[in-house]
């Protein structure tokens, strides 16, 4: 089908050695290294179903789920999850597998948002996706809930702060736990 692309064909891995470099001040592998990691996962898969250059456009949340240790092997799957008009959602899963014990632990779940970009420095339309199993299906509905989700979600971000009430707001924060000074 012209104009359409399938999950497969823009899927992709991107797995790396865990060296003490990349740990941080606990010894753990640094967060920021891993989230690197995903936005260049990211780019690779959607650049693939775009052929051509995208940019990072959002991020869902990403909650670190294990920690990943030196000497463990990172993999990050990414797989485009749902395409609009010019953007395309890419879904990725990170595993850590400690080589010496086999242990797979799942660290990362996340959804990056891509934009394809033309030659013009303007978005450009992407390929459609043609669905191919129960699990395509599947994360392309769940992409779509999480789109009306986060456009509900921003209506709400901009009503707060239009409607920003100075002493509503004091008389909740003495809920919490913080002392105001002002």
């Amino acid at each position: 089908m012209e104009g359409y692309k399938t999950v497969k064909a823009s899927q992709t891995t991107l797995t790396e050695l865990m060296i003490p470099s990349y740990s941080n001040f606990g010894g753990k592998i640094h967060g920021g290294l891993i989230l690197s990691l995903m936005d260049k996962v990211a780019y690779v898969c959607a650049a693939k179903h775009a052929d051509g250059y995208c940019i990072t456009a959002s991020i869902d949340v990403v909650n670190f789920l294990e920690p990943v240790e030196v000497g463990e092997l990172l993999s990050l799957m990414a797989s485009v999850n749902y395409v609009g008009r010019t953007s395309i959602v890419i879904g990725i899963r990170v595993i850590s597998e400690n080589l010496k014990t086999q242990v797979i632990k799942h660290t990362n779940t996340s959804y990056f948002t891509m934009v394809a970009m033309g030659d013009d420095h303007k978005p450009r339309e992407v390929p459609g996706l043609i669905l191919k199993s129960q699990d395509d299906i599947r994360r392309f509905a769940q992409a779509m809930k999480r789109k009306k989700r986060k456009a509900i979600i921003a209506k709400e971000e901009e009503a707060m702060h239009a409607g920003f009430d100075d002493v509503s707001c004091r008389e909740e924060l003495l809920e919490e736990r913080c002392v105001l000074e002002v």
